[in-house]
């Protein structure tokens, strides 16, 4: 199965490089890349990445308040402490989605490698949570044809980026004003439950609710 998925991305990706579906038509038919949500409903999408400090006061923020939230798990991080992350798919209002096995630039792999960081991520997180993940959120978020070819192989509907990233990274950035249909971008960080208030924080000063982000991706066409 792995070995077909490979065969089938490294010729479509080898058509692209030819040109063989013409300028125009490059990226046809290929999961879309997703930045923000087209909506009019006053939500915001809370999305959390990598998975490798679980800090248990950001766990009682998202169940206490029921934030519906999409988590990007790497299945290492995951794998160590499985229960953080089961609770808050099976108590709170958290979804799983592919994040790759190792947190490469997916555009430096050949067919090969991308197979088996996105196809091999997907089947990990299935068989921890049970379901297959249908976004990957590619690290850094590099992506490119090749990148989309490749996810849709592993079945992946749409790719994910963000709007803006709340994250702490050695000093507290300064809070965006959020709109409608923004994809906030959070981290498994020591800094998470602060990071999350102050996103939170945000949505409630823009009159905007965390939404789950699957369901909007389907009613927008985008998953």
């Amino acid at each position: 199965m792995g070995r077909t998925r490979v065969v089938l991305a490294a010729l479509a990706a080898l058509a692209l490089a030819l040109g063989a579906a013409g300028s125009a038509q490059a990226g046809v038919g290929l999961p879309g890349v997703v930045a923000q949500v087209p909506t009019s409903e006053k939500v915001v999408f809370i999305t959390i990445d990598d998975g490798w400090n679980h800090d248990p006061e950001a766990a009682r923020i998202l169940l206490e308040k029921r934030v519906p939230v999409t988590l990007f798990l790497l299945p290492g991080a995951a794998s160590y402490d499985t229960g953080y992350f089961t609770r808050l798919t099976e108590e709170g209002r958290a979804s799983v989605e592919n994040h790759t096995v190792s947190h490469p630039d997916l555009t430096t792999l050949d067919a090969v490698g991308k197979d088996a960081e996105v196809c091999g991520a997907g089947e990990r997180i299935e068989e921890v949570f049970g379901r297959a993940p249908k976004l990957l959120r590619p690290p850094y978020g590099a992506v490119n044809d090749e990148v989309r070819l490749a996810a849709k192989a592993c079945g992946v509907k749409a790719l994910v980026t963000w709007t803006h990233d709340f994250t702490t990274w050695g000093e507290t950035p300064p809070t965006p004003r959020l709109k409608a249909g923004d994809i906030v971008l959070l981290h498994f960080t020591p800094t998470l439950a602060a990071d999350l208030e102050r996103a939170l924080g945000a949505a409630r000063a823009a009159g905007l609710k965390p939404a789950a982000l699957m369901p909007h991706l389907k009613a927008a066409g985008l998953a």
